[in-house]
């Protein structure tokens, strides 16, 4: 396995690496598991970004979380793509395993090093976590070049014990070391202090890039990576939208575009091709069904809207006095091209590349344009989110689910009750249901589950219009709890009750899958 530019050939001292993390972090948000295929086509448009490590996943968590990770790292090429390992050989070697394929492959090792974490959760002394990681780091650089050692909640350590624990780590092959805000506690004074006394302090620090993970429990996520930046952190790692477990982790957006907009504050630089950020955004809101809201910075649908008088008038005669940076610099408003029903195969084809995806063979290409040319009949103009959707429903769904949907009828009017009529095909054979509900999408749901009965718990129920216009299509997310697993199920559709019942069947059909991921801090 190849490494990225650290360690003995360190990056140049003004570069931030970024280290994206949706695929194993953002992936812990409850609900938020995606198909490998889902995964890979973020992969690629995270390497398309330009994202100089992608972590990809958990490799000994399941065999699916192996297979996504594998996958990864045999198709990206421009990316260091990483597995996350406990200082466990066994999960050392499960990495080392996934990443044999890649072109640049990093074992990222982890061990907690707060008391609290070392006292209540892994029962054992500091000596002994000194001992795990150093015998880990040893063991991940027999066998990939590029290792990192993350102090799990390090913002909550002992500075002594971290000082000793880090040369250690480096001493033992260790080049990047991070040091995350795993529970989003600290604040960027403390935090920026915490990083610039280690690199003082421990004596082999320049043979190592620093890096920080910042949770977002105080809201605290970006400004606590940007203070660790200014006091010599060059790595950082974030994920698209802020996607995290709890309240999220640092924005790579934001992060992104504050080293760009701040240069005379930061005097840094990163590699990300930021024009690309938006569709990116946009995917990943697609798959794992998280909505962004509208007020999100750089990618939120306001971002770069300017209602009040004073603010409009001054951006028309200087754009600079009411905007720090141009809505192109991320991917608004550029190559935008609004397809209908008249589109041809290439418009579409070229559409979807410009979007960073791509289809396997010609005959995926003619299955999604004839999904597109059903979507433009109900709809006068499709938009690139549109677009984004269609694909995401299509993988969420392939042919050989259990649970497809045949037909649907609904009959709701002022003082009777709904019912809804639906077939459905289990295992291939069609079933006639019908039930009421309080609702048309509540008599859908209830009418699905004359078949299903999952005993399954609705914790989730979330409606996004995707575009503007009363022909949006709507997005539709159903997070089923059956027995201690969340998934999300996904269906987007012009109707909205349409769109519900496909949801509630795609997240049926996951649950179907036995198969249980391992949280990798348990």
């Amino acid at each position: 396995m190849g490494n990225l530019d650290n360690g003995e050939n360190k990056v140049s001292n003004d570069r931030v690496i970024i280290f994206d993390t949706t695929l194993r972090d953002g992936e812990q948000s409850p609900g938020a598991s995606m198909t490998k295929e889902e995964k890979i086509r973020i992969a690629k448009s995270l390497e398309r970004l330009g994202v100089d490590v992608i972590e990809a996943g958990f490799a000994i968590a399941s065999p699916g979380d192996f297979d996504s990770v594998k996958t990864i790292a045999d198709t990206i090429q421009d990316s260091t793509v990483c597995s996350l390992a406990r200082a466990m050989d066994a999960d050392i070697d499960r990495a080392a395993e996934a990443l044999a394929g890649a072109n640049s492959g990093r074992i990222h090792t982890f061990i907690a090093t707060s008391p609290i974490h070392m006292e209540y959760k892994l029962r054992i002394s500091p000596d002994e976590v000194v001992d795990y990681a150093v015998r880990a780091v040893k063991r991940a650089r027999s066998k990939c070049a590029d290792v990192e050692f993350s102090c799990e909640d390090a913002s909550r350590s002992e500075i002594e014990f971290l000082c000793r624990i880090v040369e250690a780590a480096i001493d033992a092959g260790a080049r990047t070391i991070n040091l995350p805000d795993t529970v989003g506690y600290a604040i960027p004074e403390q935090y920026a202090a915490l990083i610039r006394e280690l690199r003082e302090r421990v004596p082999n620090s320049d043979k190592a890039i620093f890096s920080v993970h910042c949770h977002n429990d105080l809201g605290l996520a970006v400004a606590n990576s940007l203070a660790a930046v200014a006091a010599g952190a060059r790595q950082v790692e974030c994920t698209i939208n802020g996607l995290g477990e709890r309240a999220g982790n640092a924005a790579l957006e934001e992060i992104v575009m504050a080293i760009k907009t701040r240069h005379d504050a930061l005097g840094v630089h990163t590699n990300i091709n930021t024009p690309h950020i938006l569709s990116t955004s946009r995917m990943v809101s697609s798959i794992t069904g998280f909505p962004v809201q509208p007020n999100k910075a750089i990618v939120g649908a306001n971002a770069f809207a300017h209602e009040s008088g004073i603010h409009q008038d001054g951006v028309l005669k200087h754009r600079e006095t009411y905007e720090i940076m141009t809505a192109q610099d991320v991917g608004w408003n550029t190559n935008r091209m609004v397809l209908g029903k008249h589109s041809g195969r290439n418009a579409f084809r070229s559409r979807l590349e410009a979007l960073g995806i791509t289809l396997e063979s010609e005959k995926a290409l003619n299955d999604a344009f004839a999904r597109f040319k059903e979507l433009a009949d109900k709809k006068h103009e499709v938009f690139d989110e549109d677009i984004q959707a269609l694909m995401s429903d299509a993988v969420a769904s392939p042919a050989n689910e259990h649970y497809q949907l045949v037909s649907l009828e609904v009959n709701s009017r002022t003082g009777e009750i709904p019912v809804a009529k639906l077939v459905v095909s289990a295992g291939g054979e069609e079933h006639q249901l019908e039930a009421s509900g309080s609702g048309p999408v509540d008599a859908t749901f209830n009418a699905i589950e004359t078949l299903a009965k999952s005993g399954a718990n609705l914790q989730l129920f979330s409606v996004n219009a995707i575009t503007q216009g009363a022909d949006s299509q709507g997005e539709v997310t159903v997070r089923l709890e059956l027995g201690g697993r969340v998934m999300n199920g996904n269906g987007t559709d012009t109707d909205i009750v349409m769109a519900s019942a496909r949801a509630y069947l795609n997240a049926l059909n996951l649950l179907r899958d036995n198969q249980v991921k391992a949280h990798p801090q348990a």
